[in-house]
């Protein structure tokens, strides 16, 4: 069977980032304009007043400190309450495709490739901009490349899932290299009148080249060992936003077409089953979790990273062994272990042995061994 190498990655972060103290002060004059303007409501009991937010709450829940935004003067409008992202003409690039374009060019300068060396496109993130035609398509419109191209979510795992299908298409002899890219704008679906969530989402798009180990030229290669995949269904984590929802007037404007989430049943559920499906993974590899040399995880909380590993390592990891990003760019969805990798590989010796691990709504794991060529 064809190894397959990942052998290149690429990183757009927005210009623009907000601090939890601007979210915060943000939110608070939120909070202190809905309830001076339902105080009779609030005082009857009909509704309940909105609590304020705070960094020190923040940081403690997640461990984030700040996040790369889009568009932060919509967001840190009391007035609003939302990134403002202008439509654009069906003749212009999409803004994902913008993003996506900025983080391939990186990821193919990386891997020493060109568009020509290209045959396939995976666009894989929680949030698409738009049912069809695919972005992915754009994208690949945009670069030049030939081949084929296609749009897929799995919600926080996409790339993780992005990555076996690559890996699949360059062993079955469909495609020499697939260039997998992670746009997520997690701002555009994040209520930021919810106190329990408003802070977790940032924007970012992260790409990745993976291509046949025989052809591949880069100096930055990983080969992918193994790939293994889970899914249990939850509702947990969940987004309604759809087609359908013009289709029931009742739910216009309701919560649930915005990120929603039972926090404390995702930690207690989910840390297990990413633990159990790790150790599973590596010892079905041969592999002994102790000669892991970096985990990088999905960057959603911190302290959910913390438990994980040391569920895994029987003991805490360091900050080498399981790199922390989400304190500048916060939960970026699919891209966040992504980044991990990016920012932190190239200080790694030939030989060593990486996992990425991604985990979120549907429940959906994916974990990714990879060694250091």
């Amino acid at each position: 069977m064809k190894k397959v190498v990942i052998s290149g990655t690429g990183l757009f972060t927005p210009a623009q980032s907000i601090s939890n103290d601007e979210l915060v002060e943000a939110f608070n004059a939120w909070s202190q304009q809905f309830n001076a303007e339902h105080a009779a409501e609030i005082a009857s009991g009909e509704i309940e007043a909105k609590p304020e937010s705070s960094s020190a709450f923040i940081e403690k829940a997640s461990g984030i400190k700040s996040r790369f935004v889009i568009d932060k003067a919509g967001i840190l409008d009391p007035q609003r309450m939302r990134p403002r992202i202008p439509e654009r003409s069906n003749d212009e690039w999409g803004i994902l495709c913008e993003m996506a374009m900025v983080a391939a060019k990186e990821a193919l300068q990386r891997s020493g490739r060109s568009a020509a060396d290209i045959d396939g496109v995976i666009v894989a993130c929680s949030n698409l901009q738009r049912a069809y035609p695919a972005v992915a398509i754009e994208v690949q419109a945009a670069l030049g490349i030939e081949g084929f191209a296609y749009d897929m979510n799995v919600a926080c795992s996409s790339a993780t899932f992005g990555m076996q299908a690559a890996v699949n298409a360059i062993q079955a002899g469909q495609a020499r290299a697939i260039l997998m890219v992670n746009p997520e704008i997690c701002t555009g679906h994040l209520n930021f009148c919810d106190r329990d969530s408003h802070f977790i989402f940032g924007d970012a798009c992260t790409a990745v080249i993976l291509e046949d180990a025989e052809l591949a030229l880069s100096k930055h290669q990983w080969e992918v060992v193994s790939t293994k995949l889970v899914t249990q269904f939850s509702n947990n984590i969940r987004n309604n936003a759809g087609y359908l929802n013009r289709c029931a007037d009742e739910g216009v404007g309701a919560v649930d077409k915005l990120f929603v989430q039972e926090g404390r049943k995702v930690f207690r559920e989910v840390c297990p089953m990413v633990a159990s499906l790790i150790a599973e993974h590596l010892d079905s590899n041969q592999i002994d979790v102790q000669n892991v040399q970096r985990f990088w995880l999905h960057q959603a909380n911190l302290n959910m990273n913390l438990l994980i590993t040391r569920k895994l390592l029987g003991r805490d990891a360091s900050a080498s062994e399981a790199p922390v990003i989400l304190d500048t760019y916060a939960n970026t969805s699919s891209a966040g272990s992504v980044i991990a990798l990016h920012l932190h590989q190239d200080d790694l010796s030939a030989g060593a042995i990486g996992v990425l691990s991604s985990f979120g709504a549907g429940y959906s794991i994916g974990s990714v061994i990879l060694r250091k060529c």
